[in-house]
């Protein structure tokens, strides 16, 4: 047993006469390695770009609801009146009446 740990920490499995299989395997670790942590900072990134966009659509609806309540404020009656009163336009005392036409046959 100490001596495969031995031949373990001096690298002897790499330079046997049988390397070429141990070394056609270690290139294969390194080349599946490589290639799980390319995928895991593909999916990393692509979770920071997906936060990243809730944020913004947090922001945009709040954003739009910001908008929506000022748009019902400005459409208000009372509102209108106001902003007119300072041009000197006035809501009518009369209410307005319907006008019928009669056609004749």
């Amino acid at each position: 047993m100490k001596k495969g740990f031995y031949n373990i920490l001096k690298a002897n499995f790499l330079i046997s006469s049988d390397a070429v299989k141990n070394w056609r395997f270690i290139v294969f670790c390194t080349l599946l390695a490589i290639v799980m942590i390319a995928s895991s900072h593909s999916a990393e990134r692509k979770v920071h770009t997906i936060a990243k966009l809730n944020n913004e659509v947090r922001e945009m609806r709040s954003e739009f609801v910001d908008v929506r309540s000022a748009l019902m404020k400005l459409k208000m009656e009372s509102t209108l009146t106001a902003k007119m009163a300072a041009r000197g336009v006035k809501p009518s005392e009369t209410p307005p009446s319907k006008i019928t036409i009669k056609i004749k046959d």
